[in-house]
């Protein structure tokens, strides 16, 4: 049998164990440890046990209970809505600008965050009861801020790249660099998405009459300045080289308790639910995680990453077109694969394609990122189509599926701009090894 027809077996068994609800990496392992003894050997499993024993025991993943708290914590605090509102403030010429101000508020939120769900609940709720009292037409409002929310896996600290930076064996504190300006493009380009949405329509989102005052904006900014001073450590420190991303979560997480405290927004009810929510997430994070560290395994093993490289490589396209056929292929399984899955049971197959084609990991990472992006906002298993159902009262999913899918191409736009011009993910990195 050949690489292929292994690779067909394994597919079909994961999909009938997803088939019956059991979560992904649960699935996983279970498909990996049989494959493992059938395939390879009965004695090759005790190395998959060896390979879990080392993961746990790696101390880089200590930031990702540190992040999550972070992100946490905050949205405990409440400042999502003092980020809302100075957004708004800032930004209320502009066309659409409730709908701009939450983009831009995903964005920063997201910078202390790392998570796309949070940053979707913590904004979202305040923010589509805000814009639907203001008249903005419902579709724009959750499509806007299901977009804007998955900037949390973007801009970092990013769960996502924490994920494929352990599974691809590429550097945290890089991945982290490489998604800031992407990440920032991306603001920008969904911004310019809802400005030409509501040019075209201007019913869509009825213009603020009220002018702030000077006053009332900076007063505003204030509000949110210890969530940006606290992003700036965070990333600061990584970027001077003066802490690691470990280190640098420790910071903010001290920092997010910090703030919360200062807010009066800190008792014990509101910490034992952002410690149990933290609790619950890491476990899930290093489930997927093990399970997909067992897949990897198996697949390498069975010696598919090199047969997938063999056959793209050897087709008779240029580079850029052996990335659009990859790129179609994760927007496709997008559709039916949340974003965690994507990256544990795809990218091991797909990297050494990468890295023959002459294309950086980093990069890469960059890329599989916004496809997990497009991943959470597209129907039927997009995951902030969910979490905004449920956080808003009175919506139907397929409100906030029909406003979401136009904000996909922004999305792709980005996908492009960035495979033309890989430099603008990478040229912050570069810096980084340059110190």
């Amino acid at each position: 049998m050949g690489a292929f027809g292994s690779f067909a077996i394994f597919l079909v068994c994961l999909l009938a164990l997803l088939a019956t609800r059991a979560p992904v990496g649960i699935a996983l392992a279970t498909v990996a440890i049989l494959g493992t003894a059938i395939f390879v050997s009965p004695d090759a499993v005790s190395q998959l046990a060896a390979s879990a024993f080392s993961l746990s025991s790696n101390f880089i993943l200590v930031v990702v209970p540190l992040f999550i708290l972070m992100g946490e914590v905050l949205s405990a605090s409440g400042i999502g809505a003092n980020l809302f509102r100075a957004a708004e403030l800032w930004l209320r010429r502009l066309p659409g600008a409730l709908a701009i101000g939450t983009v831009w508020a995903c964005a920063v939120f997201g910078s202390v965050c790392g998570s796309s769900p949070v940053t979707a609940t913590t904004i979202g709720s305040m923010a589509i009861p805000e814009m639907l009292r203001r008249g903005y037409e419902k579709s724009l409002a959750l499509g806007a801020t299901a977009a804007g929310g998955t900037l949390g896996i973007l801009i970092p600290p990013s769960i996502a790249m924490i994920v494929y930076g352990v599974i691809t064996d590429t550097s945290i504190g890089h991945l982290f660099m490489a998604g800031i300006v992407p990440g920032l493009l991306l603001a920008l380009l969904l911004s310019i998405t809802i400005v030409i949405m509501v040019l075209r329509s201007p019913s869509w989102a009825p213009p603020v009459t009220e002018v702030p005052t000077a006053g009332e904006k900076w007063r505003a900014l204030g509000a949110v300045l210890p969530v940006l001073v606290l992003a700036a450590l965070v990333i600061g420190s990584i970027y001077s080289g003066a802490a690691t991303p470990t280190e640098a979560g420790a910071v903010g997480a001290a920092g997010a308790l910090l703030i919360a405290l200062g807010m009066r927004r800190l008792n014990v009810t509101v910490l034992m639910r952002s410690l149990q929510k933290t609790v619950r997430t890491t476990a899930m994070f290093l489930l997927l995680l093990t399970g997909g560290l067992f897949s990897s395994y198996l697949l390498a093993r069975l010696g598919i990453p090199q047969a997938m490289s063999d056959f793209l490589t050897g087709l008779p396209l240029p580079a850029w077109a052996i990335m659009v056929i990859i790129n179609v292929t994760l927007l496709i399984l997008g559709m039916f694969m949340d974003p965690g899955s994507i990256v544990v049971i795809v990218i091991p197959i797909f990297l050494k394609t990468i890295i023959t084609l002459g294309y950086d990991p980093v990069w890469f990472g960059v890329i599989v990122t916004i496809q997990s992006e497009v991943a959470a906002i597209t129907p039927p298993v997009g995951f902030n189509l969910f979490v905004l159902k449920a956080v808003v009262p009175g919506v139907q999913l397929h409100d906030v599926a029909k406003g979401s899918v136009i904000f996909v191409i922004p999305m792709l736009v980005a996908i492009v701009i960035l495979t033309a011009f890989p430099q603008i993910a990478l040229f912050v990195p570069q810096l980084l090894l340059s110190k």
